[in-house]
């Protein structure tokens, strides 16, 4: 995290504004607009892509995947148009709680994948390109969305120092760890091997 320079209460403005982004429940929405029914009653109940994708509708879980990217990616890019990067960060921080602790669904959110890859896209395109491909890479391999996120999280602390942006570690790196502990109950199945792939009912 950069020295924290900007007073409390701009630090706080601009926690709550990247909360309120990242809990817009973009999956939600979009399974009610849809005629998906309630995303909550479906599947593992998770409000993410992935679980939208167990509808059976392709459209509706790329679209949840871009607008929970999205909101992350604002949270980002607003704070850098407004304020200082100490206030950056925060944004970027509390976006990604938003969505995994969304006030307007009883803080029950998801696990916070495509939120993550926005947010690291905006603060660092080179970063973010990479842990996408991370994601990609390993979800076209092993079709595991959950093993696609763990390893996209878990490089990203490394990639930001080594491609030079290593003021970006310590979030990156709390971010990672959220990522870890929202995919605590997909670590066991992994462990196990009863892990679903990506398109099952499961």
């Amino acid at each position: 995290m950069p020295e924290l320079t900007s007073p409390a209460a701009v630090l706080l403005l601009w926690a709550a504004i990247g909360y309120l982004l990242g809990s817009i429940p973009t999956g939600v929405i979009l399974a009610r607009v849809m005629g998906l029914g309630d995303l909550r009653q479906i599947g593992s109940g998770n409000i993410g892509a992935t679980n939208v994708l167990r509808t059976g509708n392709k459209t509706a879980a790329a679209l949840t995947l871009l607008g929970d990217a999205l909101k992350g990616a604002a949270a980002v890019l607003l704070a850098r148009a407004m304020a200082a990067p100490d206030a950056v960060q925060i944004a970027a921080l509390a976006a990604f709680l938003g969505h995994c602790f969304p006030v307007w669904l009883r803080f029950r959110g998801g696990k916070g994948v495509a939120t993550f890859l926005g947010v690291v896209l905006a603060l660092t395109p080179l970063g973010g390109a990479i842990a996408c491909a991370i994601w990609a890479l390993t979800a076209w391999i092993a079709r595991m969305s959950s093993l696609a996120a763990l390893l996209a999280a878990g490089w990203t602390p490394v990639v930001v120092i080594l491609i030079g942006q290593g003021h970006l570690s310590l979030l990156t790196l709390a971010l990672a760890i959220l990522v870890y502990i929202r995919h605590a109950a997909n670590i066991r199945r992994l462990r196990t091997g009863t892990e679903p792939r990506i398109g099952s009912k499961g």
